[in-house]
């Protein structure tokens, strides 16, 4: 397979590798975490963000991460993604703050599933 115009070097002028991205990689894990257990998951982050698919595979197997406006894209649909930004930005207490929220409306939704059982 050649490469197009558009895909990133993945090696410096002298030939060798670059080091691992260390973004790109805990961008893949949290991916992985969100959507791996969804049947097509790497087709809903393709709706999500309207990034290509060859991207979206590169960012699931790590060897790119996503640009400024598909990030944010991910954040807005994936907890995980979220987490990762805000655990690589050293405020881990305000993703501490968002995960308790999440959980409120997570007990929330789970009382309202509750009160239809009993209701029957």
């Amino acid at each position: 397979m050649s490469l197009t115009k558009n895909d990133r070097k993945i090696q410096t002028e002298s030939g060798k590798s670059l080091p691992s991205e260390p973004f790109a990689a805990e961008i893949a894990a949290a991916l992985h975490r969100e959507y791996d257990r969804m049947h097509a998951g790497r087709k809903v982050v393709v709706q999500l963000t309207g990034a290509n698919e060859r991207a979206v595979r590169n960012w699931f197997d790590a060897k790119n991460g996503p640009n400024g406006e598909s990030l944010i894209a991910l954040c807005r649909h994936s907890d995980q993604v979220l987490q990762a930004v805000l655990r690589m930005a050293g405020r881990t207490a305000h993703g501490k703050t968002v995960r308790v929220a999440l959980a409120k409306q997570k007990a929330r939704e789970l009382c309202s599933i509750l009160e239809e059982l009993g209701e029957d």
